[in-house]
C-alpha cells in the first residue's frame, strides 16, 4: 500500500519536505499539506508594490551556505538565483550614521580599530587590553553573546556593533542569542584552546569572498514556492492542525474543525509554541523542550517612493540598541540593495524587537507614521509613497538562547519515529537552514519506514 505522509505547515520547511518525500516516495505516494493562510509559503511572502514584485519577509540568503543554490539548481532555477550591488549598510548609533565596521563577526570586532569612530576611547582602550586580562573559557561552554562580549570588550560594543546586527536577523538581542548558535565558529576555535577573545575572533573571521554574500530570488520567493507546490504535488487541506494523536501503527491529525486525518507518517513544519500544543499529547518530552524556545514578533513596512528619492548608496541601516529617536530595528534600502526595478525605490522598515509587544498593539497608520518620520531622520526624506505594505509576523522569530543545541537535541529525542520536526526554529534561522532542517525530517521519516 501506498504511504499516506501529512506536513502540517506550508512554509519553506513544509514545502521542501514535502517535495523531498514526493522526490523519494514516489508519485504514488499520499501527501496532504495543512495550512490555514490565505496562500503557501510563509514568510516568503512576495506582494506586488509600486508594480515591483517584493519580498516582505524573508527577503536574503547567505548564499555560501550550499544548501539554496543546490535546491534552485535542482529545480532548474538557478538563473533566477541574484546577488547585491555590492552597496554597504550603515549602523545608526549616537543619533548618527557610521559605516558598518569591517572586519567584524556578527558584529564582534577582530581589532579595536575596527570601531573607531563607533565607540568611544576608553573602549577602544580596554579592547586593545583584552589580551592581558586573564581569560576563562570551558570547551562547550554557551554563554550569551552578550555576556561574553560585554565582559571582554565592554557594553558600548554589544550595543553599538552587536546588537544591531543580531536584531536583524533575530530580532532579539545579544543577552538572548547564545555564542553557539551566532557564532558558531567562534565556540570552536574558543573551544581548541584561543588566550583571549581577540585572538579567537582574528582565526574565526571568514577570509574576504569574491562575488555577493547574499543572494535572492529574481521575481522574488514565490517564484521558488510556486515551483516547489509544483513539484511536491501535495494536497492543500486550508485548515489548521489542533493537535496529533496516535491511531493504531499511525496517527490522526485533529483539524481545528475536529476532523481526524489520517497518516503514516507526519512533518510538523511549524513554530515552536505551535509544535509544543500539536504533540502534548504523543510527545510530552518534546513539548516540554518547544514551550522552552522563547519568540519574537516582527512588523515590516514595505514602501515605494517616487523614482529619484534621494537616498543614500547604502544597502541599509542597522539601528544600536537604545536610539530613542527611531522606531525602526532596520531599514532595508531594497532598490540600492538589489538594483533598481522599475520607476520607484524600493525600501523596507522593520519594527519590534523580543520583548516588546509593537507588532501586535502598533496599528498600521502607526506603523505608517513611524516609518515617515524615521526616513525623515535618517536621510532627510519626507517624500510621500506611492504604494506601501504592512506586514506582520506573530511569534515566528525563535531566540536561540544559550544551551539552544542541547534543547533541540532534547526536543527531537522526544519524537516518536514517525513524526519529525522542521522550521526555523531547529538549526538555522535562514531559509538555507530550514531547507536543511526540512530535508532532515523527510529523511528521517523516510528510513523509519523502511526500518519497519
Amino acid at each position: 500500500m501506498s504511504p499516506a505522509y501529512c506536513v502540517v505547515g506550508g512554509g519553506i520547511s513544509g514545502l521542501v519536505a514535502a517535495y523531498r518525500l514526493r522526490v523519494a516516495a514516489g508519485p504514488g505516494a499520499t501527501i496532504t499539506l495543512f495550512d490555514p493562510a490565505d496562500r503557501l509559503g510563509g514568510a516568503l511572502r512576495t506582494e506586488r508594490i509600486g508594480g515591483q514584485s517584493m519580498d516582505v519577509g524573508a527577503e536574503a540568503f547567505v548564499a555560501r551556505r550550499p544548501e539554496l543554490p543546490a535546491l534552485l539548481a535542482e529545480l532548474g532555477l538557478a538563473h533566477r538565483q541574484v546577488g547585491t550591488t555590492g552597496a554597504r549598510p550603515l549602523i545608526y548609533s549616537g543619533d548618527r550614521l557610521h559605516p558598518l565596521p569591517a572586519g567584524t563577526l556578527q558584529g564582534i570586532p577582530a581589532q579595536p580599530s575596527a570601531l573607531a569612530g563607533l565607540v568611544d576611547d576608553p573602549t577602544i582602550a580596554r579592547m586593545r587590553d583584552e589580551r592581558n586580562r586573564p581569560f576563562r573559557w570551558h570547551p562547550g561552554a554557551d554563554p550569551s553573546v552578550a555576556e561574553l562580549v560585554g565582559d571582554r570588550f565592554g557594553e558600548q560594543v554589544v550595543a553599538r556593533s552587536v546588537e544591531p546586527m543580531l536584531a536583524g536577523v533575530y530580532a532579539g538581542s545579544a543577552a538572548t542569542i547564545g555564542v553557539r548558535s551566532a557564532v558558531p565558529t567562534l565556540a570552536t576555535v574558543l573551544d581548541r584552546g584561543a588566550p583571549s577573545l581577540t585572538d579567537a575572533v582574528r582565526e574565526a573571521v571568514p577570509p574576504p569572498v569574491t562575488g555577493s554574500v547574499f543572494g535572492a530570488v529574481d521575481g522574488g520567493y514565490t517564484v521558488l514556492v510556486n515551483e516547489l507546490i509544483r513539484r511536491a504535488g501535495a494536497r492543500w487541506t486550508q485548515v489548521g492542525v489542533d493537535r496529533v494523536v496516535r491511531s493504531g501503527a499511525g496517527w490522526d491529525l485533529i483539524d481545528d474543525e475536529g476532523v481526524a486525518h489520517h497518516a503514516d507518517a507526519v512533518v510538523l513544519a511549524v513554530p515552536a509554541p505551535v509544535l509544543a500544543r500539536m504533540v502534548a499529547e504523543v510527545a510530552p518530552r518534546t513539548a516540554a523542550a518547544a514551550r522552552r524556545i522563547p519568540v519574537a514578533s516582527t512588523a515590516l513596512v514595505a514602501l515605494a517612493l517616487p523614482g529619484g528619492t534621494p537616498l543614500p548608496q547604502q544597502s541599509g541601516v542597522l539601528v544600536a540598541t537604545g536610539e530613542r529617536r527611531l522606531h525602526a530595528k532596520a531599514v532595508t534600502l531594497t532598490s540600492r540593495k538589489w538594483g533598481p526595478r522599475g520607476n520607484v525605490e524600493l525600501v523596507r522598515l522593520s519594527f519590534g524587537r523580543f520583548g516588546d509587544n509593537l507588532a501586535r498593539s502598533a496599528g498600521d497608520e502607526d506603523l505608517l507614521g513611524w516609518a515617515a518620520q524615521d526616513l525623515a531622520t535618517l536621510f532627510g526624506v519626507r517624500t510621500e509613497p506611492v504604494d506601501c505594505h504592512v506586514q506582520r509576523w506573530i511569534d515566528t522569530m525563535p531566540q536561540y538562547g544559550p544551551g539552544h543545541g542541547e534543547l533541540i537535541a532534547e526536543l527531537r529525542a522526544g519524537l516518536p519515529p514517525t513524526i519529525a520536526a522542521a522550521g526555523g526554529f531547529l538549526d538555522g534561522i535562514g531559509v538555507p537552514a530550514c531547507v536543511a532542517s526540512a530535508t532532515r525530517a523527510a529523511a528521517s521519516l523516510l528510513t523509519s519506514r523502511v526500518a519497519r
